[in-house]
């Protein structure tokens, strides 16, 4: 299965793109992750900035990674399509490396409760481990220290209001708009992104569970 994830920011989708991964061993494709290891100057300052990057670029990145061939059993695509420019190479390359079926779920989130994960979001330098200072059962027992393996608790230099705010403006003018086109040529499923990271994995392993029966 090729599951497509469309979400405000902080909604989530990247952790739960990794447990399905884990889960179903299908291949989490960020295009952030994709784009931030390019090696240009001009891209890092577009990301930290929460712009657009040029769909040239986004396309070549990604027929390069669905061709690989841990994508030919299915594969998890996080942040792409963005908006309705986008939607066209997505139905050129949605079955580029498989023939399995394609659904689309969608994650919502209060904006309120996205920018206070945003905000108070850290991460271990070492391990990966996420910590937020604005939400006690996340707070790490020593501050600006990993619980897991003690080592410094950093904070990307895009996790702030400013461009927290300017996201979600994007997401809503430019991204929300493309869920009325999968509505007519996919299957969407919403699922609601404010309950805990275990509940939302379960609701969404309950709807692959559907298609997997």
């Amino acid at each position: 299965m090729n599951i497509v994830f469309i979400a405000p920011p902080a909604a989530g989708k990247g952790a739960q793109s990794g447990m399905i991964s884990k889960k179903y061993d299908i291949p989490h494709v960020s295009i952030g992750d994709l784009l931030r290891n390019i090696d240009d100057e001009e891209i890092k300052k577009q990301l930290d900035a929460g712009a657009f990057v040029d769909n040239n670029i986004i396309e070549k990145l990604l027929v390069n990674r669905l061709l690989k061939d841990d994508c030919k059993n299915g594969y998890i695509l996080d942040g792409f399509p963005r908006n309705k420019s986008q939607i066209e190479i997505y139905e050129r390359i949605k079955n580029i490396s498989n023939d399995k079926k394609n659904i689309v779920i969608v994650l919502d989130v209060l904006k309120e409760l996205g920018e206070k994960r945003i905000i108070g979001r850290s991460v271990c330098s070492n391990c990966g481990l996420v910590f937020n200072d604005l939400f006690e059962e996340s707070k790490p027992k020593v501050d600006g220290i990993c619980d897991n393996c003690g080592s410094k608790l950093n904070k990307r230099k895009d996790d702030n209001k400013e461009t927290y705010d300017h996201r979600y403006d994007v997401y809503m003018n430019e991204t929300k708009p493309i869920i009325d086109y999968f509505k007519d040529h996919a299957d969407v499923y919403h699922v609601d992104s404010s309950k805990s990271i275990d509940e939302v994995f379960s609701d969404i392993t309950n709807i692959i569970g559907g298609f997997n029966d």
